[in-house]
């Protein structure tokens, strides 16, 4: 675990592997040859550096008055916005990373005229600053043995986190910095905690290993914490997530987590995330090429757990209740089959035109349940639901669908401030007519046409008139496969959304 740190001591007076000297581009030309010469480095290398956002260049400090052993000047551009700062910070994060850097100081001299500048708070640039960084250097290497790496005789294990990260600001920013820096802790760890576990493979997650990470972050963030395990899913009637899990040989879950403040709570939001742990397709199965990804189909339950976890320990004025139906779905002899007819928790009847769709199945007994017995004053889930939602928005976008306009432009603006970004698609009734069935009630799949909308029109059949409901399909943002622009594996997408949009709920 990193330690996080701001001080106002001396930039002269503190050690590091790296130093950080940030400018935008005006500052670029009004003060950086004054810190050059202040600092006893050479003006020469800003003849080099045009500090747009994001831009970097290494420099050593020999001969200068600085005890770091290493400087990293940093480009924030014209600081217009908070993508700027996420640019720069994402850059510091990749040093960071590619040259083993355990110790680093961040030079945040100019943090509030910064926030002046991006119309925020001294806080919530700082917050901004250590997400992004803890975010930008997360690793998941837990699996690792190291046993087929080749060492010298003799050579010292090299240690590969960052284990320190200080922010120098002066003394009128230091008590908001501190507090945005612990809150950007905060977030960070919740967003790797989702990656965690949706990098972890199916061999070591299944349905009552997330209930049990669901049960470990509730240790640490003091929420409650209720897992209904097979025989109690039966006994309720939840014929969507029991009819999934037939061709399982583990278990199913279905585990709440319930964050109340400790003040009356100004709303109560629902989250429900899908975790199916591991989605072969079942009956239905799909192509082997690219189905050891299909461990990430659990995505929307990591962020809900990632979420509430932040909201608790950033102690929101609401009350926060996640909602994760868990299983496999795998292709058993017992397994559920295309034709089938189930009946799930809400009485509503669904034919299985496809096992493939089988998000949609668990998550329509988690939204029903979420609804009758908890009366939130809105729901919000989360899913890796369709492969349709990335042809329409590609894999940086996440797909919005809702029934109410109010809500859907505060997850929108949230996405906006977040940088999990996500696009609104209709929910028009002409769509009811693609899931229609002959035998049941509703249909589970709709076609070729509109996937992603016919698997929110479905979802939706499922909140019992609930007039504050959305959808977000994150099925593109939630995990970058192999040779993409990212690092490979969960990206905890959703988990900042909904902190962005929970401290600002209206």
């Amino acid at each position: 675990m990193t330690k996080i740190a701001v001080t106002k001591s001396s930039l002269k007076n503190l050690k590091s592997d790296l130093l950080v000297m940030p400018f935008g581009v005006r500052e670029l030309k009004k003060e950086a040859a004054k810190s050059f010469e202040a600092f006893g480095l050479d003006k020469n290398a800003l003849k080099d550096f045009k500090g747009n956002a994001g831009d970097s260049l290494l420099l050593y400090s020999g001969g200068s008055k600085l005890k770091s052993s290493k400087i990293l000047l940093l480009g924030l551009g014209e600081v217009s916005g908070t993508e700027d700062i996420r640019k720069a910070a994402s850059s510091v994060a990749h040093e960071i990373a590619s040259r083993q850097v355990q110790t680093l100081v961040f030079d945040g001299s100019s943090i509030t005229a910064w926030a002046g500048k991006i119309k925020g708070t001294t806080a919530s640039v700082a917050e901004l600053l250590v997400d992004t960084i803890l975010y930008g250097t997360y690793r998941f290497d837990q699996l690792k043995s190291g046993k087929l790496e080749k060492k010298k005789a003799g050579e010292k294990e090299k240690k590969s986190r960052l284990s320190e990260l200080k922010i120098r600001v002066n003394a009128g920013s230091l008590k908001p910095a501190a507090a945005g820096a612990e809150s950007g802790r905060v977030i960070a760890e919740a967003r790797n905690l989702a990656r965690d576990l949706v990098n972890l493979p199916g061999n070591l997650l299944n349905a009552e290993e997330l209930a049990d990470a669901a049960r470990k972050s509730a240790d640490k963030s003091g929420c409650r914490v209720t897992v209904f395990e097979k025989e109690e899913i039966e006994e309720l009637g939840m014929g969507g997530l029991v009819a999934v899990n037939k061709g399982s040989a583990k278990p199913p879950t279905f585990t709440i987590l319930d964050y109340e403040p400790a003040s009356a709570p100004q709303a109560t939001v629902a989250l429900v995330g899908k975790g199916v742990t591991f989605d072969s397709g079942g009956i239905s199965l799909k192509p082997a090429n690219g189905m050891d990804d299909m461990k990430s189909d659990m995505a929307g339950a990591a962020a809900v757990i990632g979420a509430v976890e932040a909201a608790a320990l950033l102690e929101l004025p609401l009350r926060i209740i996640g909602f994760i139906p868990a299983t496999d779905n795998m292709p058993g002899g017992s397994a559920q089959k295309p034709g089938d007819v189930i009946t799930t928790y809400s009485g509503i009847t669904a034919e299985v035109g496809n096992t493939d769709a089988e998000g949609r199945l668990i998550l329509a007994d988690a939204l029903a349940y979420a609804v009758k017995h908890y009366k939130p004053d809105a729901v919000i889930d989360l899913a890796t639901l369709t492969g349709a939602c990335i042809v329409a928005l590609g894999y940086s976008v996440a797909g919005l669908f809702s029934n109410n306009d109010m809500l859907a432009g505060e997850i929108y603006e949230a996405g906006q401030r977040s940088g999990e970004k996500v696009w609104r698609m209709p929910v028009w009734d002409e769509y009811d007519d693609l899931i229609k069935s002959e035998v049941a009630d509703v249909h589970n799949t709709g076609g070729k046409g509109a996937g992603a909308i016919t698997a929110a029109r479905f979802l939706e059949k499922f909140i019992d008139g609930h007039t504050r409901w959305a959808h977000i399909d994150i099925a593109g943002p939630s995990y970058s496969a192999k040779g993409g622009k990212h690092l490979q594996g969960g990206t905890g997408f959703g988990v900042r959304l909904l902190i962005d949009l929970l401290r600002d709920w209206k």
